[in-house]
């Protein structure tokens, strides 16, 4: 089976994940000098969000998509149960602790869940061999100047799909390196940033300079990344009947 299928056990949301709406929630606050109203939040998170669709935008700036409202306040009361941010009514405030986690992030880390998890790039390498393992791949971290690469088998000379994990750093190498590995073995590419924040960065790039991996690239968070692995490793004793051909 394609991984492509394997992923639709998993169907996407156009909305977020929960814990990908709290790094943008600190990184608002602490733009603003640390305190805002939430009112204000709910349009401005919008542009670290590139899958949101016009329809939900729409239905956002007027105030009446119940679900993104539902979405940011289950992410501040998260960010304030882990003290880093404190809430008083409307009013949000980012904490010192939440200070040093925007600046971690910016870093090259991103939070899951709890401010003691910390995604990076090695983690995140790993978990993506290890999803591969998983899904019958022979996977490679480091395999001449990409970060994890598969391949069907240990004897195939094909590179099947190629992974660039990108937290900090210049996006359009990333970008180039995909490029030229789809370019000599039609090898199916992937980028993983650390929040989705990079998105607009990365749909940028991709809009002005490399226009032709648009239709062919996969665009995933480090959290999104790990909700696949962990998926993927909650049903692994189950795949095999399900990868046979």
């Amino acid at each position: 089976m394609d991984i492509a299928n394997i992923f639709l056990l998993f169907p996407e949301m156009s909305l977020p994940l929960l814990t990908n709406i709290e790094m943008p929630i600190l990184h608002e606050l602490d733009a603003v000098g640390g305190t805002d109203d939430v009112k204000f939040l709910y349009e401005r998170l919008i542009s670290y969000f590139p899958s949101l669709s016009d329809e939900e935008i729409y239905q956002i700036t007027r105030g009446t998509n119940k679900k993104w409202k539902s979405a940011v306040q289950k992410a501040g009361k998260s960010l304030d149960e882990r003290r880093l941010i404190r809430r008083n009514r409307g009013l949000w405030q980012i904490t010192d602790s939440g200070r040093r986690a925007a600046a971690n992030e910016n870093q090259g880390f991103a939070l899951y869940k709890n401010d003691e998890v910390l995604l990076n790039h090695q983690i995140v390498q790993q978990m993506i061999v290890d999803t591969g393992e998983i899904l019958g791949f022979y996977a490679q971290k480091e395999y001449e100047f990409y970060d994890v690469v598969w391949r069907e088998s240990v004897n195939s000379p094909r590179i099947s799909h190629v992974f660039e994990v990108q937290s900090k750093g210049n996006i359009d190498s990333a970008f180039a390196k995909l490029k030229r590995a789809f370019d000599a073995q039609r090898s199916k590419p992937f980028l993983i940033l650390s929040t989705e924040r990079d998105n607009n960065r990365a749909h940028k790039s991709l809009a002005q300079e490399f226009r032709e991996l648009e239709q062919i690239l996969t665009v995933w968070s480090f959290a999104e990344m790990k909700k696949i692995h962990d998926n993927c490793r909650s049903i692994a004793d189950f795949l095999p009947k399900l990868l046979e051909i």
